[in-house]
């Protein structure tokens, strides 16, 4: 036995060497990773005949007296996008007589989650067609629900809507606002406990996707952001939107669609945008804006859209679009 172990031993010892003679720098198969501190120019190509030449195209050429410099293209900013951040929020929303359910998350994700509320209700889908984002649904013998699911205002939002019909005519209408809000709250009570834990999307509807109810485009140097909405919706968002940014209204004109605020630009070397209009502090290093107005936030009906766009009354063309940049960002 112990005859045995000496002769294993003695085997280890002659492999070792091997192990060099195969990979080594001298072995058999030397490595080659530093091969090409070895590599040479070859020399140049001799062609048959002058009239032969090798056609180089070159893409960056150096900027010199023969080749003039490229003129100054007057390429369009790109579109701002702003996250609502995937807090799954879910609301009931009301304007006037029409209500809405507003779910923080993309139409594709929403109407899933639409359809199997339905389901698990035991009411029937008659038809559905999530190109149009439209869902026809068998409420009773004599009612039927029309479900419309669109892209909302912000990036990643979807707005659910709910109308009536009737299927006999002699029923009576179950159209009313309170019938209306009771069924969408379900549909809130049913998002907020399934939106956080429900993973699908459906690929049937990733065309809603992109139909957002907003976009910002510039025209003549101006920025403006274009809301598919009619314009009492479109001044509730706008109205919404400066609340949610703490900017204070120093007048108001709904019958011509104009906000005046003040806006101070100063305030941004803290790192924040700031819309004063009052301070109980006067030693908090902000700058006090009097009463009149620096800029005028003007609603603009167009069709069945609303554009809304900056004037700058006391200030620099610079500080409207900064303006205009903070709205689009606390609308999106």
């Amino acid at each position: 036995m112990k005859y045995s172990k000496n002769q294993f031993f003695l085997l280890i010892l002659c492999c070792l060497p091997s192990c060099s003679y195969i990979s080594g720098p001298e072995g058999l198969f030397p490595e080659t990773k530093n091969k090409f501190f070895e590599e040479e120019l070859a020399p140049d190509l001799n062609l048959p005949s002058l009239d032969l030449a090798i056609q180089k195209e070159d893409h960056y050429p150096p900027i010199s007296q023969d080749i003039p410099l490229a003129e100054i293209q007057d390429i369009p900013s790109p579109r701002q996008i702003f996250s609502s951040g995937g807090s799954n929020e879910v609301q009931l929303r009301r304007l006037g007589e029409l209500m809405w359910v507003y779910v923080e998350s993309l139409p594709s994700t929403s109407w899933p989650i639409t359809k199997s509320y339905f389901e698990s209700s035991s009411m029937p889908i008659i038809e559905n067609d999530p190109d149009a984002g439209i869902m026809l649904i068998k409420y009773s013998d004599s009612l039927n629900f029309k479900v419309t699911i669109e892209h909302g205002i912000k990036e990643s939002s979807t707005e659910i809507f709910l109308t009536t019909y009737l299927t006999d005519p002699n029923a009576p209408n179950a159209s009313e606002p309170e019938f209306i809000q009771k069924e969408l709250s379900k549909i809130v009570e049913f998002f907020a406990s399934s939106a956080s834990s429900f993973s699908g999307t459906s690929l049937a509807a990733q065309n809603l996707n992109d139909r957002k109810k907003a976009r910002i485009f510039n025209l003549n140097d101006r920025t403006i952001i274009e809301l598919n909405l009619g314009f009492d919706r479109a001044w509730s968002a706008i109205s919404r939107a400066l609340t949610a940014g703490n900017i204070t209204s120093n007048d108001i004109d709904r019958d011509n669609g104009i906000f005046l605020v003040s806006y101070s630009v100063e305030s941004e070397q803290k790192g924040w945008f700031s819309f004063l209009n009052f301070s109980d502090d006067e030693d908090d290093g902000s700058l006090l804006l009097g009463e009149a107005a620096e800029f005028k936030i003007i609603l603009k009906p167009e069709n069945d859209k609303t554009n809304i766009y900056v004037e700058s009354l006391e200030g620099s063309s610079e500080d409207a679009e900064a303006l205009i940049s903070k709205i689009n960002e606390l609308l999106s």
